[in-house]
């Protein structure tokens, strides 16, 4: 017997909806919300406003586009968390309805277990056991993978993502929301020496990015009072020395990891794992170390749905299904698993 899911994923600001039939992701439908671009981040209950009107629409499309009807589904999968509260709620509520209605069972996602189960979409795959390093606007985590839903969590920033580190860089040098992304663009103009800044030192394998996003501010209120065109002067050699510091952050402690666990496969997954100057330096990394390096197609880093429906597909076969009243989760670990 074929089986079929459909997921839905709602966590932020990105509306999808995905359907995967054994094991292999048919589409990947998303949908934008452009309204957070006017006040440099996400507004929370514009989201949810947005989620609403989108998420009929999207999940009609990937139904369409597969060919599989809705009487021919196997199952319903959903983002439980974590997220906007609002936004969950959202596509939470919608998964429910959809599969009470159609009497289907119900399995609950962690989002950041589909970021490192988005290596399993398509060849080259990981093989077991591997360090994914989980990058994004709100995570930043090293998670031990031995099996599909068998992770670990072994290091994590104790403060702020990286990838708050690049939008609130991007925010103070007048770029537009999401900052990430143009600050990549324009790092690849920009000399990642011109310019030094602090690179943590926590213990183990945390991270902490607070402290380098207060010397990014200190240092542009210096040099602006010195020359007030100095921003639009150098603006891509901030970039790339900003950017290079924050890498440099990230692939110090992924190799203590991988010496740590003597482990030779290495991934890395979320939306921050787009940007071209991280994935440039893992591939000299990984060269010089003899590492397998993995990084999904990139519209599989962001924020979306067929990351969900594999995640689904997985905790199908293992009958990992939740009950109706089970409810989202703004903050959730990794490993749990009703």
């Amino acid at each position: 017997m074929t089986v079929n899911i459909l997921a839905i994923e709602s966590s932020c600001d990105e509306t999808s909806a995905s359907v995967i039939s054994d094991g292999k992701v048919l589409n990947n439908i998303i949908a934008t919300q452009s309204v957070h671009e006017k006040y440099g981040g996400v507004v929370p209950e514009l989201a949810s406003r947005a989620h609403q009107q989108h998420l009929i629409p999207v999940v009609n499309e990937a139904l369409s586009q597969s060919g599989i009807s809705k009487e021919q589904l196997s199952a319903v999968g959903f983002t439980r968390g974590p997220g906007l509260m609002g936004a969950l709620l959202v596509g939470g509520s919608f998964a429910k309805s959809f599969a009470f209605a159609l009497d289907l069972p119900l399995i609950e996602v962690n989002h950041m277990e589909a970021h490192v189960l988005a290596h399993f979409i398509e060849d080259p795959m990981p093989s077991f056991p591997f360090i994914c390093l989980t990058v994004s606007g709100g995570h930043t985590q090293l998670v031990l993978v031995t099996d599909y839903l068998e992770m670990k969590v072994i290091g994590e920033t104790l403060d702020d993502a990286v990838g708050e580190a690049f939008d609130k860089t991007a925010k103070l040098l007048g770029l537009p929301y999401p900052g990430g992304p143009f600050m990549d663009k324009l790092a690849q103009q920009g000399n990642p020496k011109a310019f030094d800044f602090p690179i943590s030192s926590m213990k183990e394998l945390n991270f902490s990015f607070s402290g380098i996003k207060t010397a990014v501010l200190y240092f542009l209120r210096e040099r602006l009072q010195e020359d007030a065109e100095f921003v639009e002067k150098r603006k891509a050699d901030i970039c790339a020395s900003v950017q290079y510091t924050l890498i440099q952050m990230l692939l110090i402690k992924l190799k203590k990891a991988a010496d740590q666990y003597g482990i030779k496969e290495i991934a890395i997954a979320g939306g921050v794992s787009a940007n071209k100057g991280l994935r440039d330096a893992l591939s000299l990394l990984s060269g010089n170390l003899g590492w397998n390096t993995y990084i999904p197609r990139l519209e599989y880093c962001t924020d979306n749905a067929a990351m969900i429906a594999m995640a689904a597909h997985f905790k199908y076969q293992k009958g990992l299904f939740c009950p109706l009243d089970i409810s989202p989760l703004a903050k959730m670990k990794i490993g749990i698993h009703e």
